[in-house]
């Protein structure tokens, strides 16, 4: 059997399928083909069931509970640090609004984008490529933009200054909650069996990473966009860690507060059940 496991291209969700890349870990009689795409990619993807197992945004999950059911296991969360607003040096610090500002964001199914709603949903919007926002707001074709992935780190090194780390502000206001950014998912029509089969080899996967950190590293970094090794190894541990094994009690209360916040602001159509394979 055939199975196409879908991510993006980042040294985070690369680290994660180490185990797969490397041939570590493998299951008989499954076939793994990986593919790699932008995270708003992978959410217009899964609205056609494209793939057996992709990764998505929290915020595309809410529309897709029908066809994929959640993994217990390969979310990235934002432990106290998230996706990042950023501007051009001169934004007024005391400015508390974003009413009119036009804001660069990475896709509308993106977590970042609806933590974004949730933080101020005043903002006017332009959807730009994830690795082309920090520049659109150094040439002012944006006022500010919604950076994720590496753009978290590198920010700062191109002129840009922090307006609010999204992950900062969900972890003050929530009592220490992680922010929920994205999770792996499994299309329903597998069936029981294999949909825990595969569950069981993605886990094993993740699993073998940590174990085995050097090289881990060694293979996410060229998935990082110009992060040094350093700098790889700090992104991946932001967001490879315990909650990516098992979402845990934390990860669990976490996605329940942020679907139901979102629900609560008319910002995704239906409540969302937590439930895992």
């Amino acid at each position: 059997m055939k199975i196409t496991v879908a991510h993006s291209p980042d040294s985070d969700d690369a680290f994660m399928f180490y185990g797969l890349a490397s041939g570590a870990v493998s299951v008989n009689g499954v076939e793994v083909d990986q593919v790699l795409a932008d995270i708003e990619t992978l959410n217009r993807a899964a609205f056609e069931g494209r793939y057996e197992v992709t990764a998505v945004s929290f915020h595309a999950y809410a529309h897709l509970v029908d066809r994929y059911a959640l993994l217990p296991h390969g979310a990235s969360m934002g432990d106290k640090y998230g996706p990042i607003l950023v501007a051009r040096d001169g934004w007024d610090k005391g400015q508390t609004s974003l009413k009119g500002v036009k804001v660069g964001v990475p896709g509308r199914l993106t977590s970042a984008f609806l933590t974004l709603q949730l933080f101020d949903p005043s903002f006017d919007v332009e959807v730009i490529p994830f690795d082309q926002i920090e520049d659109a707001v150094i040439d002012g074709r944006v006022e500010a933009g919604l950076l994720i992935h590496e753009g978290q780190l590198t920010y700062a090194s191109k002129g840009l200054k922090k307006v609010v780390d999204l992950g900062e502000w969900w972890f003050e206001r929530t009592d220490g909650l992680p922010l929920p950014l994205g999770g792996n998912v499994i299309r329903r029509d597998l069936g029981a069996e294999t949909m825990k089969q595969v569950s069981q080899m993605l886990h094993a996967s993740i699993a073998h990473a940590l174990a085995n950190r050097p090289a881990a590293v060694t293979y996410a970094e060229q998935f990082g966009r110009g992060l040094d090794r350093d700098s790889t190894d700090r992104f991946v541990g932001m967001y490879v860690n315990q909650l990516t094994l098992d979402y845990g009690p934390r990860g669990r209360a976490a996605l329940e507060r942020f679907f139901g916040e979102a629900f609560d602001r008319g910002l995704i159509p239906n409540r969302v059940p937590i439930e895992f394979v």
